[in-house]
């Protein structure tokens, strides 16, 4: 099947995209792989030679919101990973986010099904459930978006939903927060900032009172992922599928998730504010659906063991920043550093 495998890959230079080439082409030698993205975050490599860029066939150099539809006459396959991806640049570019990762998002999905696309995967986020309360979340219980990245992500859903999809077979895969090493390592995910913050500073600080909920997936997993979702029989759910994508054992208290850090680095302190304001984004969630379908796809790793790589990968880089989060592995520091040097515009066009 590898030669007649041809996949177009939107947002491959940020942090989940070297992952997934990474994957395909090891699972996929001979097939034809592009990515497409913008190039906000190409100079952020974290990792030696070769890049994985490298592992494509082509890199397309192009803004999403202005998705020439001739493009997908090359593939049969979608993967759309482009988005404006987290919640502070989402209040600070809040229309930005709606129109990248939603308008773009429909608009590609309609052009995807007039070039005749096989199969269009959606990289979309359990944070739409937001404000979880005490009850676990499937793909039944009402979302409750709390931010300008989560409102995207479930406008983008429903469009799909409610579109002619004609032949084109869609998932929308609910990710968990994502973490673990990447070829563009970012650190503005929880679970990666407390292994950043304990290798360099000995200490764990959690914000909050460390009582939130999140599930979480290690990228790795989501690659495994997004490839069932690409070659999924339509009877796995059938033309359009919505699903939380993690796993069970997965659903982790913030301040769990620090202990869990502090296993593998014992002399690391964990500080808790036990006075701050309750996080308001804390959700539990059921991936039975996902696990029902994917079974070979499912989650292989376990917070350990992704800890350990975190460790390992950090020291690798010879990582000893205790300023880290003013550094270009924070997305919003690099956007505000283009934006600072003119190089984008406030709709994060480039000039």
């Amino acid at each position: 099947m590898d030669k007649d495998v041809r996949i177009l890959i939107t947002g491959n230079l940020g942090y989940v995209g070297p992952c997934l080439c990474q994957f395909l082409r090891k699972k996929y030698p001979a097939a034809y792989i592009a990515g497409y993205d913008l190039g906000y975050f190409q100079d952020c490599l974290t990792a030696a030679q070769p890049s994985a860029e490298s592992l494509v066939d082509t890199q397309i150099y192009g803004d999403v919101r202005n998705f020439d539809k001739e493009i997908l006459k090359e593939f049969d396959h979608v993967v759309h990973l482009a988005a404006i991806s987290n919640d502070p640049i989402g209040k600070q570019f809040e229309q930005v986010t709606l129109d990248v990762n939603f308008k773009a998002t429909v608009d590609i999905a309609k052009k995807a099904v007039e070039m005749g696309t096989k199969s269009f995967v959606f990289a979309s986020s359990c944070s739409v459930y937001g404000e979880g309360g005490g009850e676990v979340k499937t793909e039944k219980s009402p979302v409750n978006p709390l931010t300008a990245y989560a409102r995207s992500k479930v406008m983008a859903e429903r469009a799909i939903e409610e579109m002619s999809r004609g032949n084109t077979l869609f998932t929308c895969l609910r990710f968990a927060t994502a973490c673990g090493m990447s070829d563009r390592l970012r650190l503005d995910l929880v679970l990666n900032d407390f292994v950043a913050s304990a290798l360099t500073t000995g200490k764990i600080n959690i914000l909050s009172d460390g009582t939130p909920w999140r599930p979480l997936i290690n990228v790795n997993d989501m690659a495994r992922a997004i490839d069932w979702a690409l070659f999924r029989p339509r009877e796995a759910g059938g033309e359009v599928l919505i699903c939380n994508t993690g796993s069970n054992e997965w659903n982790f208290t913030v301040k769990d998730l620090a202990y869990n850090v502090q296993s593998e680095f014992p002399d690391v302190e964990v500080m808790i504010n036990k006075s701050a304001a309750p996080d308001k984004r804390s959700y539990r969630v059921n991936f039975d659906l996902f696990s029902s379908y994917a079974n070979g796809a499912c989650p292989a790793s376990d917070i350990k063991s992704t800890i350990v790589e975190m460790k390992a990968g950090l020291k690798n880089l010879n990582f000893h920043d205790k300023n880290f989060r003013g550094s270009n592995l924070m997305r919003l520091n690099v956007l505000d550093n283009l934006l600072e040097k003119k190089r984008l515009d406030q709709q994060l066009v480039w000039l």
